[in-house]
C-alpha cells in the first residue's frame, strides 16, 4: 500500500526501549514498550505498563533518605510513611523528584514521546535492522490501548524502511485493528485460555475479542503467530493447550505456536509501585512440562516453539 506521510507530532506514553532483541521477531529488534493495558493479568510482568499515566517508582535499597525528593513536591506526594514513598493519588507526575534523586531510589515508569523523538532513536540501529533482518516491535501493556500513537510510529517505522511487529494482547476493537494491520509485518498475539470464564477470573476479560481478533489477522493473510503465556495452575492443561492448537488450525493460513513459560523477573517491580503480587506462590514450569506441551501443540501439525523466535 502506498505510504502516507507520518503525523510526526503525535505524542504517546512510552515506558522503555530495549535494544538488541533477538526473541521478539525476526533478527535484531528494538522493543518500544507503551503504557496502558485493558487486561489485568494476575501474572503480569511489567506491573508498570497497567495504567497509561507516567508513574513514580521507589526503589528502597537506592534510597539514602536525603529527602530532596518530599522538598520539590509541591503536591505532598512524597510520604516517608509508606512503603513505596509516593502517595499515588496526590503524585501528578511531574518528574521534578525523579530529578533530584542522585540515588535513583526514584525513577519514572512511562515518558511521553513524540512519534518524530522515537523515530530518531530508533534510525539510529538502521544498519543493525538491515543487516540482521530485523526491525522493530511494538509491546507493551498493550499498544493497541494507544492507536493513533501505534499507527502513526508504525507508519513511520514503514517510511523508513523496518520490518514492523507488535505483541498484543488482541484485546481490542475491530476498528483500532483494522488501523493499525496494514502497518504490520508481523503480528504474536497472546491466547492465554480457551475457556472464557476462566480468562476472565484470571485476566480481568473474556477471551471471545482476543479469539474474533485472531481470525481477522488470519483472514487478512498477514503473519500471524499465536503465543500462549505458560501459568503453572492456570492454562498449562494438556486440554487447553490442545484446545488452543486446534483453534489455531481452524485459523488455516497460521501455523505457528510458541509457549512462553511464567518467569518472576517483573516481581520486584510490585514492591517499587507499592503494589501487592496477586500470585506470590506461582513458580516457573518445569523444563519437562514444558516439552511435554510442546509435544501436544506439535501433535495438531502445528510447528511449536518453546520461549519465542529463536
Amino acid at each position: 500500500m502506498p505510504i502516507s506521510e507520518p503525523k510526526l507530532k503525535t505524542k504517546g506514553i512510552v515506558f522503555d526501549i530495549q535494544k538488541f532483541s533477538v526473541h521478539d521477531g525476526p533478527g535484531v529488534r528494538t522493543i518500544v514498550f507503551l503504557k496502558g493495558c485493558p487486561l489485568s493479568c494476575k501474572w503480569c510482568c511489567n506491573p508498570e505498563s497497567q495504567i497509561e499515566m507516567p508513574q513514580v517508582m521507589f526503589m528502597e535499597q537506592n534510597c539514602t533518605g536525603c529527602k530532596r525528593c518530599s522538598e520539590v513536591c509541591k503536591n505532598f506526594a512524597i510520604n516517608f510513611n509508606l512503603p513505596n514513598r509516593v502517595d499515588q493519588s496526590k503524585c501528578v507526575h511531574c518528574g521534578k523528584c525523579v530529578e533530584v534523586c542522585f540515588s535513583e531510589a526514584l525513577n519514572m515508569a512511562g515518558n511521553v514521546k513524540s512519534v518524530k523523538e522515537i523515530l530518531t532513536e530508533l534510525s539510529k540501529d538502521d544498519i543493525i535492522y538491515r543487516r540482521s533482518g530485523g526491525g522493530i516491535t511494538l509491546s507493551g501493556g498493550e499498544a493497541l490501548a494507544q492507536p493513533d500513537f501505534t499507527k502513526e510510529l508504525l507508519k513511520g517505522c514503514k517510511a523508513k524502511g523496518f520490518h514492523t511487529a507488535i505483541e498484543t494482547s488482541g484485546f481490542t476493537s475491530r476498528t483500532v485493528l483494522e488501523r493499525v494491520l496494514p502497518w504490520l509485518d508481523l503480528i504474536m498475539l497472546d491466547i492465554k485460555h480457551m475457556d472464557s470464564n476462566k480468562h476472565k477470573e484470571y485476566v480481568g476479560q473474556n477471551n471471545e475479542t482476543i479469539l474474533e481478533n485472531a481470525k481477522i489477522i488470519a483472514q487478512s493473510g498477514k503473519p500471524l503467530i499465536i503465543r500462549i503465556p505458560i501459568i503453572t495452575g492456570f492454562n498449562d492443561d494438556e486440554n487447553n493447550i490442545r484446545a488452543t492448537a486446534k483453534f489455531v488450525v481452524s485459523l488455516k493460513k497460521v501455523k505457528e505456536i510458541h509457549l512462553l513459560p511464567y518467569h518472576r523477573l517483573g516481581q520486584n517491580k510490585y514492591d517499587y509501585l507499592g503494589y501487592k503480587y496477586k500470585m506470590p506462590e506461582l513458580k516457573p514450569p518445569l523444563e519437562e512440562d514444558m516439552t511435554y506441551l510442546k509435544k501436544v501443540v506439535e501433535a495438531e501439525g502445528l510447528v511449536c516453539k518453546i520461549g519465542g523466535i529463536e
